[in-house]
C-alpha cells in the first residue's frame, strides 16, 4: 500500500511535525521534545514526541503515525459503511499541548489522510483534521484571533470552507452528557475529498500550516500572567472535561485503539493532572462563570454575535 502517489502527504506530515516541535520548544523556553519511535505489528509505525517539565507546557505531544492494516477499523467507516473490511493506510500528525498556566489555553491540532487498497485508480481516500482551543480564563481577542487565522487560511481554497468547518467543529467537540462545548472551537473536517486529490490535500495543508500562527501569539501574550491556587483548581476541573471528551467521544482515540496503535501515543492527549471536584457551579459574575456563560455557547466570533443561550 506504499503507493508513490501518496508520498508527498507523508513528506508534508513529517515536515509539519518537525516545524510544530521546533516552535513549541521555542515557546516553552526550557524543555525539548524527546522522540520515541515505534513500530506496529502488522505494518507501519510512528514517532511519538513529548515535552514535559518546568517550562510553559506542563505536558505536550506531537505525534506522527503511518500505519497499515488488513481491515479498516469501525471508527473510520462510520459514514462509509461500504468500505468496512477493506485494507487501509492511515497517516497523520496529532498535537495536544497542556500549558501550566490557566491563562494559556490547551490547544489541539490534527491532520490526517486515509486510503484503502493499493490501486490508485480504485482506492477510496480522504483527508481530515482541524484545530480547536480550550481556554480556562479566556480573552475575547485571543479567540477572535484564533478564528480569524482559521478563516484566512481556508478562504483562498473556498469561501464556504471556514463556516462549514467551524460549524462541524462546534458540533463535534461537544459533551452531550454535560450539555456544553469542550472549548471555543475552531475548525474540523473529515471524510474530505472535494475538488480532487490536489485540492483536498491543499485544504489539509492549509489547516496544518495555520496552527502555529493561530496559537503561538496567544502563548506569548498570556504565558507570564500570574495565577494562584484558585485559578489552578479551576484549570484542573476543566481539564477533567477534556479527559471525558477524549475517552468517551473522540473518533481519533477510537480509531487508534481499534487499529492496534501504540496506546501511550494515543492517550498522550490526556492532561498530566485533572480533577473532578464535587462542587457547585461557579458563582454568578465570577471569572469562572464567564467561561461557561460567554465563551462556551456557540458564537460567531468574527462578526461579534453574542452567544446562543
Amino acid at each position: 500500500m506504499e503507493n508513490p502517489r501518496f508520498q508527498p502527504v507523508r513528506s508534508y506530515l513529517v515536515d509539519l511535525q518537525n516545524r510544530v516541535c521546533g516552535e513549541l520548544e521555542r515557546l516553552d523556553g526550557r524543555e525539548s521534545f524527546h522522540s520515541d519511535r515505534w513500530e506496529r505489528l502488522g505494518g507501519g509505525g510512528g514517532d511519538t514526541r513529548g515535552i514535559a517539565g518546568e517550562g510553559v507546557f506542563e505536558k505536550g505531544g506531537v505525534n506522527f503515525s503511518h500505519v497499515l492494516g488488513d481491515v479498516l477499523p469501525p471508527a473510520a467507516t462510520d459514514s462509509r459503511h461500504q468500505l468496512a473490511g477493506r485494507p487501509f493506510l492511515a497517516m497523520g500528525v496529532s498535537t495536544v499541548v497542556h500549558p501550566r498556566s490557566p491563562y494559556v489555553p490547551t490547544a489541539h491540532m490534527n491532520v490526517r489522510f486515509f486510503t484503502t487498497d493499493d490501486d490508485a485508480d480504485e482506492a477510496a481516500w480522504w483527508f481530515g483534521g482541524g484545530f480547536d482551543l480550550t481556554p480556562y480564563y479566556p480573552f475575547e481577542e485571543d479567540v477572535v484571533h484564533w478564528h480569524r487565522i482559521a478563516r484566512d487560511a481556508l478562504q483562498p481554497l473556498g469561501i464556504d470552507l471556514y463556516p462549514r468547518f467551524k460549524e462541524w467543529c462546534d458540533r463535534y467537540f461537544f459533551l452531550p452528557h454535560r450539555d456544553e462545548a469542550r472549548g471555543v472551537g475552531g475548525i474540523f473536517f473529515d471524510d474530505f475529498s472535494e475538488g480532487g486529490f490536489d485540492h483536498a490535500f491543499a485544504v489539509m495543508r492549509a489547516v496544518g500550516d495555520a496552527f502555529l500562527p493561530a496559537y503561538a501569539p496567544i502563548v506569548e501574550l498570556r504565558g507570564k500572567h500570574p495565577f494562584g491556587e484558585r485559578e489552578r483548581a479551576f484549570q484542573l476541573e476543566r481539564r477533567g472535561r477534556y479527559v471525558e471528551f477524549n475517552l468517551l467521544h473522540d473518533r481519533g482515540t477510537r480509531f487508534g485503539l481499534q487499529s492496534g496503535g501504540r496506546t501511550e501515543s494515543i492517550l498522550m492527549s490526556l492532561p498530566p493532572l485533572a480533577s473532578w471536584p464535587n462542587s457547585p457551579s461557579p458563582d454568578p459574575g465570577s471569572p469562572e462563570a464567564s467561561l461557561l456563560r460567554e465563551f462556551l455557547p456557540v458564537r460567531d466570533w468574527l462578526s461579534g454575535t453574542q452567544p446562543k443561550r
